[in-house]
């Protein structure tokens, strides 16, 4: 007879194994060998993108360091094939360089870098991305990455960088050091499985993207077929250094400000909060005692549980704060934007606005820069010849090519309806949208950073600020429209005039043609003249309501007061 019992056996539980045998298998993991179980996380996710992805680390980076040493940036990139679907590639910059003591966690160790810990904008942010280039090029071609660095002080030195995948460490090999005059970094690196193409998610369309919102950077490109593009430099003005700036109380998590209690300086807890928080005056120290009268605020700072903490930031929601500053936000600026976007696209009509600072989850400051090209080369073209809009979304001046469906920047363009705009189909116009957020945390969706996450501030803001370029298109093409009727209207009515002022003196035995023709046409452009003034007037009144109803995104529950004074 049949059973469907499990045999036992050799522990006698009938196949189950116990909590013992099960943690036998228990093992920790470092994050490098996560990442390599896990590559598509960081974009190197099918061959085009992986390349790209290569070229977009290594590119933001140089920019960054240049930028922060106070440098123009001059960048060149090479791509080399070795084989097919396998390329070398060449990144060299003339920014500060890498010490040697510190080009193994540079370039070697996952989460390791200058940025993670900061609070200030910057295109890189987690410590992630060269590291990643380095483990991805060990896992396609099993070569390490090669190395040269100067910091200027007539030093140069060469090695070859791989990361151990199990303990995530760098190791550093083949050093050599001699005297020459190069200053900056070069990277160069092999990698297989990946491919070089011309087409709108290409290296090249990353570099041309790059070189619209770093106008001030010079970028000289090598294709795999030896083809070079310059990508000149049209602005001789660095931007500002970004400053490192506090975390907001509407920002922080508890435990966050219990770890920052445990290592502050401070002797008080009211001193901690007015030296190391952002927007925390000693009146608003009396406004949070009044909230938590049963805390101790003038206890030392170590002494504070996680549970105080937790009450703190809840104390922290039921006070009204001034936002965060924007000191530490360095937006590319309309002027800048504009310079790029004519000499790239030669638009018959540009225009470009910044919108006031505003904050997300309650503390984190950031900007919408936005510009609206149409005519000239705006749009996208295929090989067909027919054009498209085109968005181009960029944060903290970096391109995003990737993954553009999830982001809030196309979600946003997307929920215009721009008929009201003088524009029936946006998928079928030669216009271009150019969209960047600034911020120091920028809320990407994932470790790739090639997405914004759809945070409703953010979203909102976006799709205010393309509303706000989008009216002024609209009155662009309403005028254009309106001035090819009236040309086509006075074309008409001289003709009928000539006419009139021909004939009606013969009619008369007058013979006064110039005279009447005069009068006639005096009459006309008078009439012409206050038709305008009305139809000026009406377009007026339309602009106050189509402003009205754009409207302002919501205040953060009450909780902040924006003083301009303060921004």
């Amino acid at each position: 007879m049949a059973t469907n019992e499990t045999p036992p056996t050799k522990n006698g539980n009938n196949g189950l194994k116990s909590a013992e045998e099960i943690f036998e298998e228990f093992k920790e993991h470092s994050v490098a060998e996560f990442f390599t179980k896990n590559k598509q996380m960081l974009g190197f996710s099918g061959k085009i993108r992986s390349l790209t992805t290569v070229i977009h680390e290594y590119v933001t980076n140089s920019l960054d360091a240049c930028e922060e040493a106070g440098i123009l940036p001059d960048i060149t990139v090479k791509i080399t094939a070795v084989q097919d679907e396998h390329y070398l590639v060449r990144v060299t910059d003339n920014g500060p360089g890498i010490p040697l003591d510190h080009i193994g966690r540079a370039l070697g160790m996952m989460l390791s870098g200058t940025k993670f810990h900061r609070y200030m904008q910057q295109r890189g942010q987690q410590g992630i991305g060269a590291t990643g280039c380095t483990m991805f090029a060990q896992l396609t071609s099993g070569k390490p990455i090669h190395i040269r660095s100067s910091t200027g002080n007539g030093k140069v030195y060469e090695c070859n960088v791989s990361v151990n995948i199990k303990t995530n460490a760098p190791h550093v090999t083949d050093v050599q050091e001699y005297e020459g005059d190069f200053r900056g970094l070069e990277i160069m690196a092999e990698f297989a499985d990946v491919k070089y193409d011309r087409s709108e998610y290409s290296p090249l369309e990353y570099l041309k993207r790059t070189a619209i919102a770093n106008p001030h950077a010079e970028i000289m490109f090598t294709d795999p077929e030896g083809r070079k593009i310059r990508f000149p430099r049209v602005s001789e003005v660095l931007p500002q250094r970004p400053v490192e700036v506090q975390p907001h109380p509407l920002g922080i998590e508890a435990h966050t400000l219990y770890e920052m209690l445990r290592a502050t300086p401070a002797r008080k807890v009211s001193s901690f909060l007015t030296t190391e928080l952002a927007r925390v005056t000693p009146s608003k120290v009396e406004e949070l005692r009044a909230v938590l009268p049963q805390f101790d605020f003038d206890m030392a700072p170590k002494d504070v549980t996680w549970e105080d903490a937790r009450r703190l930031v809840a104390a922290f929601k039921k006070v009204k704060w001034v936002a965060p500053s924007a000191d530490g936000l360095r937006p590319i600026g309309n002027e800048q934007i504009e310079i790029s976007l004519r000499s790239l696209l030669n638009p018959e009509f540009l225009s470009v606005r910044s919108r006031p600072p505003k904050v997300y989850r309650g503390g984190v400051p950031f900007i919408i820069e936005v510009a609206i090209c149409y005519g000239g080369k705006s749009g996208t073209r295929t090989e067909s010849g027919t054009v498209s809009g085109e968005i181009m979304r960029f944060a903290n001046r970096s391109p995003l090519l990737f993954d553009a469906g999830g982001c809030a920047i196309t979600k946003a363009v997307k929920s215009v309806d721009w008929r009201r705009y003088e524009l029936q189909d946006f998928d079928s116009t030669p216009v271009t949208v150019f969209v960047n957020i600034v911020s120091a945390f920028v809320p990407y969706t994932g470790a790739g950073k090639q997405s914004i996450a759809a945070e409703p501030e953010v979203l909102d803001e976006i799709k205010f600020a393309v509303m706000d370029v989008a009216r002024d298109l609209q009155r662009y093409l309403a005028g254009k429209v309106r001035e090819e009727t009236k040309a086509t209207k006075r074309k008409a009515i001289m003709r009928y005039i000539q006419l009139l002022a021909e004939n009606l003196p013969l009619l008369a035995n007058t013979g006064q043609k110039e005279e009447l023709e005069k009068k006639l046409t005096f009459l006309v452009f008078e009439k012409f003249k206050a038709d305008e003034a009305e139809e000026e007037k009406k377009e007026k009144k339309t602009r106050v309501i189509m402003e009205e109803e754009g409207g302002q995104p919501a205040a953060d529950d009450g909780k902040i007061e924006f003083d301009e004074e303060d921004m």
